[in-house]
């Protein structure tokens, strides 16, 4: 009965620990995947400056979130604060964290390396399915697109 008890609450303690690596709260802020800090943010418009001409750069960019996988919260879109802009497909390093599914319009913090990749069609319908479009838009997708994307090894979530 006591070794029982033991394995259990020693069960309970890994899963704890586990869970704050992926998930811990500081100060309002919310951290997800690897620990990362605010210090040297750049905005996404600054991003999208400093990747002109490369295929691709690491960076720490500051961004708000336009929408957000609804089936696990695998992956969202930051969109820039001035109208017109490209947005920019974030996904998680190794699938390792997901983000809350209500994040919409709240401002991030991630870590990681942006680049341009092409996005197959049946990638594009199953990112529109997972943002819980409508069956006409997803039929509506013929072509493949070039996309700004984004591989994130932790993201602070801050408002």
């Amino acid at each position: 009965m006591i070794s029982r008890l033991l394995v259990f609450s020693l069960v309970i303690s890994i899963i704890s620990a586990a869970s704050v690596n992926s998930y811990s709260q500081a100060k309002g802020t919310k951290h997800f995947g690897a620990k990362i800090n605010e210090k040297n943010a750049i905005t996404y418009d600054e991003m999208l400056v400093k990747l002109q001409g490369k295929e691709s750069i690491k960076a720490k960019v500051k961004g708000k979130v336009a929408t957000v996988c609804q089936m696990k919260g695998c992956w969202m879109n930051i969109v820039s604060d001035t109208p017109g802009k490209e947005s920019m497909f974030v996904r998680f390093k190794d699938y390792a964290f997901f983000m809350p599914k209500d994040i919409a319009g709240k401002e991030v913090i991630m870590d990681g390396e942006a680049f341009y990749e092409t996005t197959t069609v049946d990638e594009l319908k199953h990112y529109a399915e997972d943002e819980g479009l409508s069956q006409d838009k997803v039929d509506s997708i013929k072509e493949p697109k070039k996309e700004l994307k984004f591989l994130a090894t932790g993201v602070i979530l801050l408002n």
